[in-house]
């Protein structure tokens, strides 16, 4: 066995790896400060839960049906270019949604956001392993981490907004504004030339990176199941961060009739645990290897999330989504890790492939609950987080186990 060589990152790689942290950041940061507004959208437009789980889910409809030329973009005209606009278009999307004045107009805004955060999400992936593959060791983790910072700056200041009576629309513009820039600025100082990079001499050898199981399993079945599990595994995590971003608040001011500003803490300690879980993640994955930390998180998340909705109280279900955030904060970076190195695949497809379908989980997630809720209470509709679980601890084994 090869041994290998840590090689120090150049100057403009750090820079680079800064550049995709801000990307993340504003990325986490410019739908939740749409987020926790939902309840007074909801309210103004004088909408059920069925329509208003009906019209989020434009959100991820619109990512579906862009999501496939995320690929075609970042071939064309880089990962970064495409990652910097998606945010801009983002951006003007989620003011939209905000100020929207019927049902239509709002599912129309959020369908915009929608197919744009799409091609920021790929992008921002894509460049992102570009400069992993320049360190020589796993950081994707860390940026995911960097986009629940996002997210909870983001449902933080939407909190502090309501607080203080801000209106949606200047708090939404001032939103869009600062992120547009920051992504700008950050666009400098991203990775120049083709998204092709040869990795650098004295990287750790393929050999020397432990066994895929990915790969393993798809020498006795098909690639394609094994994509299959990924994509279950991913859509498992998207569906638990669905319920925080669309039904927390929700379900927090309506069904347990906190205040406004106390609601959106479910949100707020969703991201914020899994901010934590995805700060240690890469510690423990290459202590413990993928597959234990998934299926370990999958049972925090289903137990923690389980036990708030069997006895519902505010600290209870705060606490749950706590756990639900923690538990689930490595199976999106997991799962596009191991998509990225599927045999028989095109470089970038299997990240593209996963990105997409695991949005389905957003797209069938808000309808699906609007109409449990409707039909019994919006308490059985978050059964969905504990089931979640449950579908990790089942798919969880095309993962890479502890390394020997």
């Amino acid at each position: 066995m090869t041994v290998a060589v840590l090689r120090r990152p150049a100057p403009a790689d750090r820079r680079a790896r800064l550049a995709v942290a801000v990307l993340f950041f504003t990325n986490g940061a410019l739908f939740a400060n749409l987020l926790p507004r939902y309840p007074q959208i909801k309210a103004d437009l004088g909408v059920g839960n069925a329509a208003y789980g009906l019209a989020v889910a434009a959100f991820p409809a619109g990512a579906i049906a862009a999501g496939l030329a995320a690929g075609i973009l970042v071939r064309r005209f880089g990962s970064a270019r495409v990652a910097v606009g998606g945010t801009l278009l983002t951006g003007v999307g989620i003011l939209a949604a905000g100020l929207a004045d019927s049902v239509a107009v709002f599912a129309g805004a959020l369908f915009l956001a929608g197919a744009m955060d799409a091609f920021t999400d790929v992008a921002q992936n894509a460049h992102g392993l570009r400069v992993q593959r320049r360190y020589g060791r796993s950081i994707i983790n860390s940026f995911h981490a960097i986009w629940s910072i996002g997210a909870v700056t983001g449902g933080s200041m939407a909190a502090a907004a309501i607080a203080l009576g801000v209106a949606r629309g200047p708090h939404l513009l001032f939103s869009a504004v600062v992120f547009a820039v920051a992504a700008c600025v950050a666009l400098r100082y991203c990775l120049p030339g083709p998204e092709t990079d040869a990795e650098p001499a004295g990287e750790t050898d393929a050999e020397d990176r432990g066994p895929a199981p990915a790969r393993a399993s798809a020498t006795g079945l098909r690639t394609g199941w094994v994509l299959a599990a990924l994509v279950l595994i991913a859509t498992a995590g998207t569906l638990v961060e669905d319920a925080g971003m669309s039904w927390a608040t929700l379900y927090l001011s309506e069904s347990l009739h906190a205040t406004a500003a106390l609601a959106a803490s479910g949100y707020v300690a969703l991201v914020g645990a899994q901010f934590i879980g995805r700060i240690v993640g890469d510690r423990l994955v290459d202590r413990f290897g993928q597959r234990a930390v998934a299926r370990s998180g999958a049972l925090v998340a289903a137990v923690g999330m389980g036990l708030a909705l069997a006895v519902p109280t505010v600290p209870g279900t705060v606490l749950g989504f706590a756990a639900a955030g923690f538990g689930v904060a490595t199976l999106v970076p997991a799962a596009m890790h191991e998509a990225d190195e599927l045999p028989g695949l095109k470089p970038g497809s299997g990240l593209t492939l996963v990105s997409w379908l695991m949005r389905l989980g957003f797209l069938l997630s808000p309808p699906v609950v609007g109409l449990v809720a409707d039909a019994t209470s919006l308490r059985v509709g978050l059964l969905v987080v504990p089931l979640a679980g449950v579908l990790v601890l089942v798919c969880g084994g095309v993962l890479r186990p502890r390394r020997g």
